[in-house]
């Protein structure tokens, strides 16, 4: 059985989810990596890992793809590229993944988070999703999403809290939940 301090939590510092998810991280002293770039302001000053020009062309993606894959179109500026270059590193730095905002009838998840979401899919990696507006976690099985009957265990010790900037109190919940049922 893995120890607290063997848990990190992976994210990007970002107003909203992202937030709320470091402050309960710190608040149950569990690790925190956030992941940014020159020149982004993040909410988060704890486990702030600036990545690099070479670092971001790692997690570099076609806005095209991003936009077929989740039926929406994305701004194609370099801030906005940028952001979902360390969204990147988010997902593909953990073991599972945890997001907060709301599934869509497509199956995809609201924003710009909804990236990360499919990109979890993509990597087959564990994805459960609070759904604010529903009030419930899910979790992606056999290309359909599942509801849970109570907060979500961890089964990993590297894992991604991200979602969305609107956070309401049913998700601050969920988060506060997550890290009780886990960290307690």
């Amino acid at each position: 059985m893995p120890e607290k301090q063997d848990y990190i939590l992976h994210s990007g510092g970002a107003a909203g989810s992202e937030s709320y998810f470091g402050e309960c991280a710190e608040k149950h002293g569990i690790e925190e990596v956030n992941y940014t770039f020159d020149g982004h302001k993040i909410s988060r000053e704890r486990g702030i890992r600036v990545l690099n020009h070479e670092e971001l062309q790692k997690g570099d993606v076609s806005l095209d793809y991003v936009s077929k894959l989740m039926n929406r179109e994305y701004p194609n500026t370099k801030l906005f590229r940028r952001i979902l270059q360390t969204i990147w590193y988010q997902i593909n730095d953990a073991q599972e993944i945890y997001v907060v905002g709301k599934i869509l009838e497509d199956k995809t998840v609201k924003g710009g988070t909804g990236w990360g979401a499919e990109f979890a899919k993509i990597c087959n990696k564990p994805l459960l999703v609070f759904d604010q507006e529903v009030n419930s976690w899910f979790t992606w099985k056999d290309e359909d999403w599942m509801k849970l009957d109570a907060t979500p265990k961890l089964t990993h010790t590297h894992f991604a809290g991200t979602g969305t900037r609107i956070l309401n109190e049913n998700g601050k919940k969920a988060i506060e939940d997550f890290f009780q049922t886990n960290f307690a």
